[in-house]
């Protein structure tokens, strides 16, 4: 039995709409098991998210439209990347559009707007969030490319769902150099674009520490709500991106619905193994000063580059 790609497409949507909370409810529940904390529901996320959307907006006097505009325009840029990013099939309706180059520009206009809407009430946290983050970006963006780049020459594409599908079929390829020097600048990059630690710390409010909360601590009510579920939905975009470049193994090439169900049985659980995986990462390393971030990003371009420079010394 064969699917349409419009109703995968559809699933993928309401997948990430979905899946976002439960896998930072589980990250979440990973990391009170390992401190020995008493662990929240893995339904919890959505209790917040229905406790946020339940109260009124509080508006500052001076908040302009970007203000107001900034969080439908994050929810949308999230759901927008969901659809083109191959997590159940390769064969999507926007597969001919699905490019890497495209998603890292979604993620640019996000956290563009992001830091606008901080500036723009004029609040001290405000703008020293804003000027963190796009201190960030400037490094984390091009490394996300040259990492993207070098995953790219061994796909032979810079498309999503050609590089998922010459990489699953080449069995061999994590064997690569250039793959394994690619992965580890995408996990750096990862833990940086996502606001993790050592990078930042999205479970506290230190203002000598914080990065992204200190851009939205203005937003309240269902703009709050956006925001945070946009931010699930990041955290889990760069997992499954992450998946369908190195280890897209289990990803339909066809539209059959054993092969669909087989993808969403393989995807919950590399959802759950990177999320240990990320608990060990974050129970492992400390919070690290903000003038050291740069040396963090700058090794995960040099690992980038490394990448690139072993594909075409080496193969």
């Amino acid at each position: 039995m064969t699917i349409p790609s419009s109703l995968i497409e559809t699933t993928q949507v309401a997948l990430l709409l979905a899946a976002a909370p439960l896998f930072t409810g589980w990250v979440k529940m990973v990391k009170c098991w390992m401190q020995g904390r008493t662990a929240p529901s893995l339904l919890q996320p959505f209790r917040d998210l229905a406790k946020l959307f339940s109260k009124d907006v509080v508006l500052a006097e001076n908040a302009s439209w970007i203000f107001r505009f900034t969080p439908y325009l994050v929810f949308g840029v999230s759901v927008l990347a969901g659809a083109i990013i191959p997590v159940l099939s390769t064969d999507l309706l926007l597969s001919a559009t699905a490019d890497v180059i495209v998603l890292v520009s979604l993620f640019a206009i996000a956290r563009f707007f992001t830091a606008l809407a901080g500036m723009d009430i004029g609040t001290a946290f405000g703008g020293m969030g804003s000027s963190r983050e796009m201190t960030i970006a400037s490094l984390a963006e091009p490394g996300m490319l040259m990492a993207v780049f070098a995953v790219s020459l061994v796909g032979k594409s810079t498309s999503l769902s050609q590089m998922t599908a010459v990489i699953s079929q080449g069995g061999h390829a994590m064997l690569r150099p250039s793959m394994v020097f690619a992965l580890l600048a995408f996990i750096l990059i990862a833990l940086a674009e996502t606001g993790r630690i050592p990078v930042d710390n999205p479970a506290t409010h230190l203002e000598l520490t914080m990065i992204h909360e200190a851009m939205i601590l203005e937003y309240s009510g269902r703009h709050l709500a956006l925001i945070e579920w946009a931010g699930m939905m990041k955290l889990y975009l760069f997992t499954v991106l992450g998946i369908a470049a190195f280890f897209p193994w289990g990803i339909s090439l066809n539209n059959d619905l054993p092969a669909i169900a087989g993808a969403l049985v393989f995807l919950f659980l590399k959802l759950g193994f990177v999320g240990m995986a990320l608990v060990l990462i974050e129970t492992g390393l400390a919070k690290m000063r903000i003038f050291r971030i740069t040396e963090f990003l700058g090794s995960a371009f040099l690992f980038a580059t490394l990448g690139m420079m072993s594909f075409f010394m080496l193969e």
